[in-house]
């Protein structure tokens, strides 16, 4: 499954749904995650890549980060709040 496929496969109840996550690594949603993201997908440099008006942009591999996410994985990322957006394929947030 491709980064699109498997997002449009999480239920939309699930979208900001931080208090299922059951293993939180923070308190924070974004900041549980960005620590996620980055263990999975572990690159250097910023994690936001670019921001326009309330949404903000992660510099994220979708390509690797399909090959190794889970759904659980990606189910716990979209009560997060992250999203995918296939116009500019990567990974947002709202801010």
């Amino acid at each position: 499954m491709n980064i699109k496929e498997i997002f449009d496969a999480i239920p939309e109840e699930d979208y900001l749904d931080f208090n299922a996550v059951e293993n939180k690594l923070s308190q924070r949603a974004d900041l549980h995650a960005f620590m996620v993201l980055d263990k999975l997908v572990p690159e250097h440099g910023d994690i936001i890549s670019a921001s326009e008006h309330d949404e903000f942009y992660l510099s994220i591999d979708c390509d690797e980060l399909a090959k190794v996410l889970t759904m659980g994985e990606a189910r716990d990322l979209s009560r997060c709040g992250v999203r995918y957006d296939e116009g500019f394929d990567c990974l947002c947030m709202f801010a």
